[in-house]
């Protein structure tokens, strides 16, 4: 089996999986690596396929949704108060990831849903030994937020603009960095 056969059947088994499918899975189901299969994730991805990662595995997103970056700012304190309002109007999030100067885009998936997600990352966060990626840019990250349409994304950004979360694009940030491979 070449490495196009083997990423077609990454495809078929994820959109024949009524959950996430953990790599190490894939890995032992094609007798590759585990690298094989991040590496034949990333080239899945590169061709528009809509693949993410999860903490239990990789899903295959089939379905229409409608998905939004925002620019946001805000205190550790806030982080709650920000997940909370794009959940409570009926998004979720999918990563986190700042723009750096010198590094370019540091992105994080978050895939976070509900309250209980949002209580789970934040236990995660105060009992590691790591701090909130949007340190790294003095409390300004972004976020892909995800909706079932438009109207639901217009009414999370119209809330976090209430909440004073939304921030500015900078001069030095092209609008679409975030596409740039």
């Amino acid at each position: 089996m070449n490495g196009e056969e083997r990423r077609n059947q990454i495809v078929d088994i994820l959109k024949h999986s009524s959950s996430p499918v953990p790599g190490t899975q894939l890995a032992q189901i094609l007798d590759v690596s585990r690298q094989v299969i991040v590496q034949d994730i990333a080239l899945i991805r590169a061709k528009n396929i809509d693949v993410f990662s999860t903490n239990r595995g990789y899903v295959l997103n089939d379905k229409q949704e409608y998905s939004r970056i925002l620019k946001v700012k805000h205190g550790d304190d806030e982080v709650e108060a920000e997940l909370g309002a794009i959940v409570d109007m009926g998004g979720w999030i999918r990563d986190v990831f700042v723009y750096h100067k010198v590094y370019g885009v540091i992105r994080a998936e978050m895939n976070i849903h509900s309250r209980r997600d949002i209580r789970k990352y934040l236990e995660e966060i105060a009992n590691g030994k790591s701090s909130l990626l949007m340190n790294v840019t003095s409390g300004y990250h972004y976020h892909t937020i995800v909706a079932d349409d438009e109207q639901t994304l217009d009414l999370i950004q119209e809330e976090l603009g209430k909440l004073g979360f939304l921030a500015k694009l900078q001069e030095y940030e092209p609008v679409d960095f975030w596409h740039k491979g």
